[in-house]
């Protein structure tokens, strides 16, 4: 069903990595979810006009609030696949970020709703009424909200949305919580044990849990979550594959929603190289970035000298030498400048972060490494501070 549906009303379905293939999924999701919420509002409405059921009809009226989690995603990618404009140069993307906080948020809201509800039921227990029409009304939405959550769930793994998977798990806490009223209602008939309030109090403490990592996951790309390690490793590879880089650093992702990403990288080239043909390798580089990978990558060349032997020496050597400290720690950047009486050694250190060593310190313990070896050497040191998760 999930397969038909993709193709009947998405695009180039297989191509989910393309800004509007994605905003197609999000809507059809958010579509699918409005119509089963609506209709099983119907159909709990007219079971509980016929049977006189108060309990289904409260049902009812609970999916025709359900159906607001699938408004918000349609309105999330659709306010999201808005081109770029004056005012907002870098795209609209981020609605899909704030898509998924607000159906996070309404889970938490849900969860704190039923946790009150249940401690009431706990002090205060009432009988409940049983009814076959009812747990099979019951029944029929635990089956829609079954497949609803695995609906999302295929869409949110295919496309990568944090949004699609946050009202899948909407949809999945509903099947737990309609599962446990099945539980409850059974057992209360059978054994006139009241089970009803602490089915409820366990149903919402696992709402809760659910909607806390929910948020969690959601706020990271909004508050500026590390670029992700597989994406930082596929830059660094590709980069080195053009002949003339001897390496990179300084990698910065900006994530601006998906499909919109910016970064900015420095690529050491040889110094002796034509500066002309250097500049064409970087240009290669922005140009082929944003044509395979959607990532507008802005470069920026370090000329390295290559072929003096004792700064290539002192290269390496200090390379391996600054481990000692931390074993994430790099340089790059390293050149010399001799002096009468002593030589100054210019480098740039990067710093991972969470280091408890402030800035100066580690400073001060890389002097101290070169003084041991070589005291005529006097150490220039600019720190830097890697902003991806995986060391530069």
């Amino acid at each position: 069903m999930t397969g038909l549906l993709v193709k009947l009303f998405v695009k180039q379905y297989q191509e989910p990595q393309l800004p509007e293939v994605r905003a197609a999924y999000g809507k059809l999701s958010g579509c699918v979810g409005i119509v089963c919420n609506l209709l099983l509002f119907a159909v709990k409405f007219v079971m509980g006009y016929v049977t006189a059921s108060v309990a289904i009809t409260a049902d009812a009226f609970n999916n025709l609030g359900d159906a607001s989690s699938g408004i918000v995603s349609f309105l999330g990618f659709k306010m999201a696949s808005r081109p770029a404009d004056k005012e907002h140069p870098y795209g609209h993307a981020r609605y899909e970020y704030l898509a998924g906080l607000t159906v996070s948020v309404m889970i938490l809201v849900i969860g704190v709703e039923l946790f009150k509800e249940s401690v009431g039921k706990i002090m205060n227990p009432t009988p409940v009424s049983f009814s076959w029409v009812t747990v099979g009304v019951l029944a029929l939405a635990i089956g829609v909200k079954l497949w609803l959550a695995l609906f999302n769930k295929t869409l949110g793994k295919r496309i990568n949305s944090q949004t699609l998977l946050a009202t899948a798990a909407d949809s999945r806490n509903d099947v737990i919580a309609t599962g446990a009223v099945i539980v409850a209602t059974i057992v209360s008939y059978v054994t006139e044990l009241s089970l009803d309030g602490y089915m409820g109090l366990a149903v919402a403490i696992f709402i809760l849990y659910s909607g806390i990592n929910l948020v969690k996951e959601t706020l990271d790309p909004l508050l500026g979550k590390a670029a992700d390690e597989e994406l930082v490793e596929e830059i660094r590879k590709r980069i080195m594959e053009y002949p003339g880089v001897l390496g990179t650093h300084d990698l910065m992702i900006h994530d601006y929603g998906p499909g919109r990403q910016f970064g900015s990288v420095h690529v050491e080239v040889a110094a002796e190289e034509d500066v002309l043909t250097s500049h064409d390798m970087v240009d290669n580089i922005e140009r082929d970035f944003l044509g395979e990978l959607n990532l507008h990558l802005i470069v920026h060349m370090d000329p390295i000298v290559t072929k003096d032997e004792a700064v290539n020496d002192m290269r390496h050597w200090l390379a391996e030498e600054v481990k000692k400290i931390h074993p994430e720690l790099t340089v790059h950047d390293l050149r010399m400048v001799p002096g009468t009486t002593h030589t100054n050694m210019i480098f740039d250190c990067v710093v991972p972060r969470g280091l408890k060593e402030t800035d100066e310190e580690i400073k001060e313990a890389i002097s101290a490494l070169v003084k041991e070896t070589h005291p005529h050497i006097f150490c220039v040191i600019t720190i830097d501070h890697s902003y991806v998760s995986v060391a530069e």
